[in-house]
């Protein structure tokens, strides 16, 4: 093993702690953070210096994405209030859109890729479903039908226009159909079966879910239809969407309830409470005892460089990044000789947030608990499997 010392690409910018990373798909390369002290940042990678300062308010912004299909519209979550703009008119720092309907701080928002919807989730459990052709209230997920505590992220699946999938701090991932605003799944990480896929014992920490992740459209016939779930107590889960609810389908039509009308084709079924991980479905938890982290992991990402979606990054409390060749293991149904991880970045300070970049270098971009921004020359995570690079003055190894 060879160590080298070569600096990462620090990006300044931000007057307090960074807090959320968002790389354009249109123009690689270019990057959107944010940070507590209200404002949005933007870099090329090209570029020495940071390109734009944005100061949209004075709270910390919590959560920033693009709309889908216009990279020139992003959206930026602070407190309580959802703001739209327009990065053409960005210098003016006015808003186009503002949506005020969560009741609690916003932790993540998201767009769906059909651009017509945007979620937002809160400390308070509920998960606000915002029209943005319409610019109103579509519906409210409310905590109690799902969440019972924080609800910390979100996403829209990509595959299912209607469906929108959440985690949150009460150790619980729920699928809903948000047009009719009910849960049809829910799985509870707090349950001692489904922890069985996993090793026990790795972290003190409760089954929080912190962040999730899904592929976007352009993703499905190289990663399938998952989920990636960031989990406190540090495994990171990949979960099968559709077998998920092919075991719904198999317990509707097997176990009929007495005196029940014939359910409609896109009917909502019944929440079905996840209580153990048998019947077959494909469920990968990539933990500790496969070189994975020892504290809770705090963000998820799938790959844009190389062969897109081919590698799980996460990022953790522990103070490292891990990336996962997961897929191989995936299909097989089962991991084996600590080869899951491609790479794994070790770190000065604990993740909040990352993202990756579809170059060739500078591919990976870390929000850290710094005021500094850090991007990777990480084009060895494509062309150089198990190597030793550099983050920094922090030694980056593979297992």
């Amino acid at each position: 093993m060879t160590t080298t010392e070569t600096n990462p690409r620090k990006l300044r910018g931000h007057k307090a702690t960074a807090t959320c990373c968002i790389a354009s798909r249109n123009r690689p390369g270019f990057v959107a953070t944010s940070a507590e002290d209200g404002c949005i940042c933007w870099f090329d990678m090209r570029c020495k210096d940071v390109q734009l300062v944005m100061e949209i308010g004075k709270e910390p912004i919590s959560s920033l994405c693009f709309k889908s299909g216009n990279e020139d519209i992003i959206y930026a979550s602070s407190g309580m209030e959802v703001q739209c703009f327009d990065v053409h008119m960005a210098t003016s720092w006015k808003p186009l859109q503002s949506y005020s309907y969560n009741k609690e701080e916003i932790n993540q928002i998201s767009c769906n890729s059909k651009s017509s919807f945007l979620a937002a989730a809160d400390d308070g459990g509920d998960v606000k479903i915002i029209d943005i052709h319409q610019h109103h209230l579509y519906k409210t997920l409310r905590a109690g039908a799902g969440h019972t505590s924080i609800c910390s992220s979100v996403q829209f699946l990509p595959w299912r226009p209607w469906e929108v999938i959440t985690g949150g701090l009460d150790s619980k991932l729920i699928m809903w159909n948000f047009s009719k605003g009910r849960p049809y799944k829910i799985m509870d990480f707090g349950l001692p079966d489904m922890n069985s896929g996993g090793n026990t014992g790795q972290s003190f920490n409760p089954a929080f879910v912190h962040m999730l992740a899904v592929p976007e459209v352009d993703m499905l016939d190289k990663v399938d239809k998952i989920c990636v779930v960031a989990r406190g107590d540090g495994v990171v889960d990949v979960i099968n969407i559709e077998s998920e609810l092919a075991s719904i389908r198999s317990k509707t039509s097997t176990k009929p309830r007495r005196g029940s009308q014939s359910r409609l084709k896109d009917s909502c079924p019944t929440a079905d409470i996840e209580t153990s991980d048998q019947n077959g479905r494909k469920r990968l938890c990539l933990d500790y005892s496969l070189g994975g982290h020892t504290a809770a992991v705090s963000c998820v990402a799938f790959s844009l460089f190389g062969e897109i979606g081919k590698f799980i990054i996460s990022g953790g409390n522990d103070k490292s990044v891990k990336v996962w060749d997961w897929s191989k293991y995936y299909e097989a149904g089962q991991s084996n000789d600590n080869n899951d991880i491609h790479l794994n970045i070790s770190l000065s300070k604990k993740v909040n947030w990352l993202c990756t970049t579809p170059t060739e270098s500078e591919n990976l971009v870390v929000c850290d608990t710094t005021k500094v921004v850090k991007a990777n020359l990480s084009h060895e995570l494509k062309s150089t499997p198990l190597s030793v690079v550099p983050f920094g003055n922090c030694l980056v190894s593979s297992n």
